[in-house]
């Protein structure tokens, strides 16, 4: 490659003796073996078919995107598949901004040959209408870290994405039935390709004079071996293609070796990417429905469960301070207005009960006397009975006025208490001055009663 012969002056005589000289002894300048591979890692973004490699120090991303075009006239019934690869100096200063290079053409060959010529992917299942609406995949390969064996890294990249892509589910529509309707993820869920097998490419460098043979070659590597092979296998040993770069000549007792050792690693890193994808797949399904574990359940039925005893203790505590309060309230107001209205009737009937001496009563004509002591008595009795008589009152609609009356006989003679209510009981049509005097708030009430 251009960009690595570009890069042999940043690397003195002694560090290319010393890295042939290690290779000797089955030694590497990062500590491994001639046939030892570097650590893979496969993420994916949170959309569909984004993956990011890492392949020792050099990472590679890969994205895949669709949209429907005309299919080839040679083959009206298939879509198309493309690769682009883009090479940013932000990579390797090596690297030149703009127009893609020799390096970047070759890149995207070797990865474009490896899945079209072995139809890796089922383009027939990427026609919409034949001869005239096909779906065209796209796979842009970007260089992010360039570490060394570039070709490994975003080949892997792009099978990555390629398995956990999905294209958008298409119908056909219109007046004639041959309008192409799009519908998007929210309304029909997206197709996934038909990939029939994963074509893992696997590089060899040689170096020396010796043409010593090692496996995913480093940067430093590259810039001393002179050439190069790419086998593209899949896990049923199928050679897919065969890329060899360099003018050095190599064995084919080489070239087998290396094949076999291709079929091996081609079959670890064939199931580390479907391992990648099925985990993304269970994350990507875990997203769409926001499932509860057994313990998360309880715990919410216990917390409801407190919340309402809770409640409902608060909520009985404040009626009965309300009740409590209301009870209060209501007897001092009846006792309250008993004595005022006792105080005023006591006053309007009998004045200055000290010096009243009996005879004929002032506002009576009627009346020959009353005794005191009685007087006295049947106050007491009906100041104690008031507020029952005002609770029984509340709950039936009731004359609460069944005060005690002080009859009058004829011959004007004295009548005890239990008389007087005995009589009151037996005689209810005659009614006096206290009967007319009702308490405030009896008078409150049988106005809004009568409302």
């Amino acid at each position: 490659m251009e960009q690595r012969l570009a890069n042999t002056w940043r690397m003195t005589i002694n560090e290319k003796k010393f890295i042939e000289t290690s290779l000797l002894s089955d030694l590497r300048v990062d500590g491994r073996h001639p046939f030892d591979y570097r650590r893979l890692t496969i993420n994916f973004g949170r959309e569909d078919g984004s993956s990011e490699v890492h392949l020792g120090q050099t990472r590679v991303m890969g994205v895949v995107t669709s949209q429907l075009v005309q299919p080839y006239r040679d083959r009206p019934n298939e879509g198309t598949l493309s690769v682009y690869t883009e090479l940013s100096p932000m990579a390797d200063p090596s690297f030149e901004a703009g127009r893609p290079g020799e390096s970047a053409v070759e890149l995207g060959r070797i990865i474009d040959r490896g899945l079209r010529e072995s139809r890796a992917v089922d383009t027939e299942s990427l026609c919409v209408v034949a001869g005239k609406v096909v779906w065209s995949i796209h796979i842009d390969i970007h260089i992010l870290d360039n570490g060394g064996n570039l070709v490994d890294a975003a080949n892997i990249a792009a099978l990555a994405a390629l398995s956990t892509f999905r294209r958008p589910e298409c119908t056909l529509g219109g007046e004639d039935g041959q309008e192409v309707i799009v519908h998007p993820p929210e309304v029909r869920e997206p197709v996934p390709l038909i990939i029939h097998h994963l074509p893992v490419a696997v590089t060899f460098g040689f170096i020396g004079k010796e043409n010593i043979v090692v496996i995913d070659p480093t940067h430093f590597e590259e810039a001393v071996m002179g050439g190069s092979m790419t086998a593209t296998l899949n896990t049923n040993e199928d050679v897919c293609a065969i890329q060899k770069a360099g003018g050095v000549g190599v064995l084919p007792s080489v070239i087998m070796q290396c094949l076999r050792v291709a079929s091996v690693k081609a079959g670890d890193i064939t199931s580390k990417i479907k391992s990648a994808v099925e985990s993304f797949n269970t994350e990507r399904s875990l997203r769409k429905i926001k499932r509860h574990t057994s313990s998360d359940v309880v715990d919410v039925s216990e917390t409801a469960q407190k919340i309402d005893i809770e409640f409902s203790t608060n909520r009985m505590d404040r009626l009965k301070l309300l009740s409590e309060d209301r009870r209060v309230a209501q007897s001092n107001d009846m006792e309250v207005d008993c004595q005022i209205s006792l105080e005023k009737g006591i006053n309007k009937r009998y004045g200055d009960a000290k010096s009243f001496s009996g005879g004929p009563s002032s506002w009576d004509p009627y009346s020959k006397g009353v005794d005191p002591d009685a007087l006295r008595a049947s106050l007491a009795s009906r100041a104690v009975i008031a507020p029952t008589k005002k609770l029984e009152d509340s709950k039936v609609d009731q004359p609460i006025d069944k005060e005690r009356k002080q009859p009058i006989t004829e011959d004007n003679s004295y009548v005890s208490p239990n008389e007087v209510t005995n009589t009151i009981l037996q005689t209810n049509g005659e009614k006096t001055l206290i009967d007319a005097i009702k308490p405030k708030h009896r008078r409150r009430k049988k106005a809004s009663s009568q409302q």
